[in-house]
């Protein structure tokens, strides 16, 4: 057996990622605004021994909510029942630095953390859209660089919050009245370019130190945010080469930035659809692709592209000024990926949309359990991932599918659990607990 083991994610997104899973007869098509859901899906999880699960989130209505629902339920909030109802898995929750404050979100972060007894994490996003923007009496959206650097400040006022009590801070000596000794709570007094914040937190420092910190962004200040910061990264490849380079890049990238490679953990997307047989699962592949609706593909491929509708042609593939633009201030790495996608298998735009349906450019893997479990060892022994974001292309079915089936091949090749080793979310991805930077510099903040 290997001692490098593989961390699964569980990446929950209503009745399922494939745009037309909750027409699917067995979907519950409101599924996404029903907290039981997420707890059955998280249990699934829970049970299959799974290192997390994961919320993603935004400020802004997706879409029209014509062909798909166009809203969702605030993770932080959800992950509060769901906690209630789990016991070791983790739980990650997507949170904007562009549309939040650090005092308020650390709050929450750690709030989360002590309630799940050190499960949380924090996926770090900085918003792509003008719609969020609109939504926070801004005209315009900030500039990706400018997003970015606020993102810097904000994780550094949040992470000193969180130092703003010492671990022994609490002290419980009923005897002698004396609750906490105040000399373990102290202020930060952070003065910045986007922040000024006293302190300190109004929460002891949560169980885990920090959640664990997640980024899910591949344009250039994406990972070089994540190759300083990031501890887990969720990120989207087609092809094992580009899997392969991206691994190399980011450890070398936290290399330099004087961090342990091994505790920036890389997990691509996957969208298994599984079935007994491979007719089996493409038969079920095709019969998702069969119910999807054009226009909403049209519309999201638009929005990724920062495009109109119109300049698209179902039929031709993607205009020259789309390929040959450089750069995007919102969803620049993704649509790079659609567009190479694109170009690589020389696709129309009606057929790029068939591709992106399953996954949103996330890798869609169809066949059996073992061609599942194949692809997963591949890519997690050839140097392209320590781990995978399981996305159900339905749900719950296509979670289940997962857990029943390609799992116990993973187990059988000594490639994941069978237990929990341990109680928290940077214990099952084998992360240390930070340090309190307070406590090594006494009452100063560096």
């Amino acid at each position: 057996m290997t001692t490098r083991q593989l961390h699964l994610n569980a990446f929950l997104m209503e009745a399922g990622h494939h745009e037309a899973a909750w027409r699917l007869p067995e979907s519950e098509a409101g599924a996404g605004l029903d907290v039981r859901h997420y707890v059955r899906l998280a249990q699934i999880a829970e049970a299959a021994r799974f290192d997390s699960i994961f919320f993603a989130d935004g400020a802004t209505v997706q879409g029209s909510g014509e062909f798909r629902i166009a809203g969702q339920l605030e993770p932080l909030t959800l992950l509060t029942a769901v906690a209630a109802a789990t016991e070791r898995i983790g739980l990650i929750a997507t949170a904007s630095t562009t549309y939040n404050d650090p005092y308020a979100l650390a709050r929450r972060f750690a709030t989360v953390d002590h309630v799940s007894g050190g499960r949380a994490g924090w996926n770090i996003v900085t918003s792509a859209t003008h719609e969020e923007a609109a939504n926070f009496s801004l005209a315009e959206r900030p500039l990706q660089a400018t997003r970015y650097e606020r993102a810097d400040e904000f994780l550094q006022v949040a992470q000193k919050l969180w130092d703003s009590w010492a671990d022994d801070a609490f002290v419980g000596d009923k005897e002698r009245g004396r609750w906490g000794d105040p000399a373990r709570i102290r202020s930060i007094d952070h003065e910045g370019r986007f922040f000024q914040v006293a302190g300190p937190l109004n929460v002891p420092r949560p169980p885990q130190g920090y959640p664990l910190l997640v980024q899910a962004g591949a344009s250039e200040q994406g990972k070089a945010f994540a190759a300083k910061h990031a501890e887990a990264i969720f990120v989207a490849h087609q092809t094992l080469e580009q899997a392969q380079a991206f691994y190399t890049e980011i450890k070398g990238r936290a290399v330099a930035a004087g961090r342990d490679a091994d505790h920036v953990l890389v997990l691509p997307g996957i969208v298994p659809i599984i079935g007994d047989t491979e007719a089996e699962a493409t038969a079920l592949a095709r019969h998702l692709d069969d119910l999807r609706v054009p226009e909403y593909g049209l519309r999201q491929l638009a929005a990724f592209l920062e495009v109109d509708e119109s300049e698209l042609d179902l039929d031709a593939a993607l205009p020259d000024h789309v390929v040959e633009r450089t750069h995007r201030e919102g969803f620049d790495s993704r649509s790079r990926l659609v567009i190479d996608l694109a170009q690589r298998e020389s696709l129309t735009v009606r057929q790029l949309l068939g591709r992106l349906g399953g996954g949103r450019g996330h890798n869609v893997v169809i066949g059996t359990p073992v061609q599942v479990a194949d692809v997963i060892e591949t890519w997690f022994t050839q140097g392209a991932a320590d781990g995978f974001n399981v996305m159900g292309a339905a749900l719950p079915s296509g979670l289940e599918a997962f857990a029943d089936t390609v799992v116990p091949i993973l187990r059988e090749r000594g490639l994941f659990r069978t237990e929990y080793e341990g109680t928290t979310l940077r214990d099952h991805y084998g992360l240390p607990r930070p340090a309190n930077q307070l406590d090594l510099v006494g009452a100063d903040v560096v």
